[in-house]
């Protein structure tokens, strides 16, 4: 079967503009965008009839947690790879929490391995920082791994920096973007005491944010902000959640230019401490879910970018986990296969444009990450695509959620559309369904 494609008779999501054309795949590629239509003269090319949906560059996630290598009975990279896909994500970038946690050179490249071996996505791998591994932090390679994380909140797994020379050790002297979880340790555990007096074991979800507290967060992003002035970081602070925080942030700068920049994830867009009372632990992320209000400030600093990228910290757990009690269920849960449905529930809603949704989730992480030839749809860019029937409305179930888990905190929501494919390096992995598993994706490469 061919891998050289001619997408006809859709409407292509690109740099701002919404236009009906064609693309011609070749080797992996873009060949050729065309307005209106081309012309195949190698008569070789496989059509694929769009019949009037959008193409999307396929959508790239920076913050995902697969739970691979020593948590896999939560989800693995290929399950997980695979509900991406069937999404609309092409490429994701992976956290270090993983057991054994990713602190060293050798650790990173095994998770490489694992990628190369079983995920239907492009892939890449954050180096894991601790109190006390700043030599392999500095052999980090920037041009083939996509950052440093630094927790400097504690959170899933047992990673928190929390020591001022080594936080100001790693913002001096690491020359790679340095993503930050941030939320103040003293704070949340002084909070956690004085809810665990309060309620012992009858407490539920909804004082998850009181714990996890507005002042826990601002107290952090603060302090990762102003270290990263102070040494020229380029600093990209993940999953923020207030909005007090958003004053840190500027949108007078071009994001090519930005050394600070923000991620919003789509559940903090989403939901609100509303939504504990019914949903309960599910909705237990960290940081917190809060206020309306927080919600619809991080909502408006996502439109006028001073937040630059919309990512979902998929991070899965069991339904036995998160059924437990309150303080004993771990944060997190599961959304790759959902973040683009999300979002364009805004856009039906009439909050947001495809265009701007293409922005946020395609090519700002593109040039936010500084990837190569990815994010957009330009000749000679891999050919990583998502095709969208806009008005195609589905219900969330058991019966076709692809995690691992086989939870979701969507279930039973009517979205109102759909990824019908998706096209990794030119291969059309998943479409109506159904998945060519033949091809696997490829490890991302930065252009620094």
């Amino acid at each position: 079967m061919s891998e050289d494609y001619r997408l006809i008779n859709g409407y292509i999501v690109n740099e701002g503009e919404i236009f009906e054309g064609e693309i011609f795949i070749k080797d992996g590629k873009i060949d050729r965008v065309f307005r209106g239509h081309g012309v195949d003269e190698s008569g070789k090319m496989e059509v694929f009839d769009l019949a009037g949906k959008y193409v999307f560059p396929g959508v790239i996630d920076d913050q995902v947690h697969f739970r691979e290598p020593g948590l896999t009975y939560k989800a693995n990279i290929y399950t997980e790879s695979k509900a991406a896909v069937a999404g609309g994500i092409t490429s994701f970038m992976e956290m270090p929490n993983t057991v054994p946690n990713t602190l060293t050179q050798n650790l990173l490249e095994e998770k490489y391995q694992i990628g190369a071996g079983v995920s239907l996505a492009n892939y890449s791998f954050y180096m894991g920082a601790s109190n006390e591994n700043i030599d392999e932090l500095l052999k980090t390679d920037p041009g083939r791994v996509c950052g440093i994380k630094v927790f400097m909140g504690a959170s899933t797994g047992n990673m928190l920096v929390d020591d001022p020379e080594t936080l100001n050790n790693i913002f001096s002297k690491c020359d790679i973007l340095v993503a930050t979880h941030c939320e103040d340790e003293p704070t949340i555990q002084k909070n956690l005491q004085v809810y665990k007096e309060k309620y012992a074991n009858g407490a539920t979800a909804i004082i998850h944010p009181e714990i996890r507290s507005e002042e826990a967060c601002y107290l952090s992003s603060s302090y990762a902000v102003n270290l990263a002035k102070q040494n020229n970081t380029r600093l990209h602070v993940l999953h923020l959640s207030t909005g007090k925080e958003m004053k840190l942030f500027s949108n007078k700068i071009p994001l090519e230019e930005k050394r600070i920049t923000a991620e919003v994830c789509v559940h903090h867009l989403w939901f609100s401490n509303d939504d504990y009372e019914r949903l309960g632990n599910r909705i237990k992320w960290n940081p917190a879910i809060k206020t309306p209000f927080d919600r619809d400030s991080l909502f408006d600093a996502m439109m006028d970018n001073r937040i630059d990228v919309i990512a979902t910290d998929h991070a899965p757990h069991t339904i036995e986990e998160k059924n437990r009690g309150y303080f004993n269920a771990p944060s997190g849960g599961p959304l790759v296969q959902h973040s683009l449905p999300v979002m364009l529930e805004f856009y039906h809603d009439g909050r947001i444009s495809l265009e701007k949704i293409v922005e946020k989730m395609c090519h700002h992480p593109a040039i936010c990450f500084q990837i190569e030839k990815r994010g957009f749809i330009r000749e000679g860019y891999w050919a990583d695509l998502a095709i969208i029937d806009i008005n195609d409305q589905w219900t969330v179930d058991t019966s076709n959620i692809l995690y691992r888990c086989k939870w979701s905190p969507f279930e039973g929501y009517d979205f109102r559309s759909k990824v019908n494919a998706t096209f990794v390096n030119g291969h059309r992995v998943f479409a109506n369904g159904n998945f060519d598993e033949r091809i696997k994706g490829r490890r991302l490469t930065f252009n620094r």
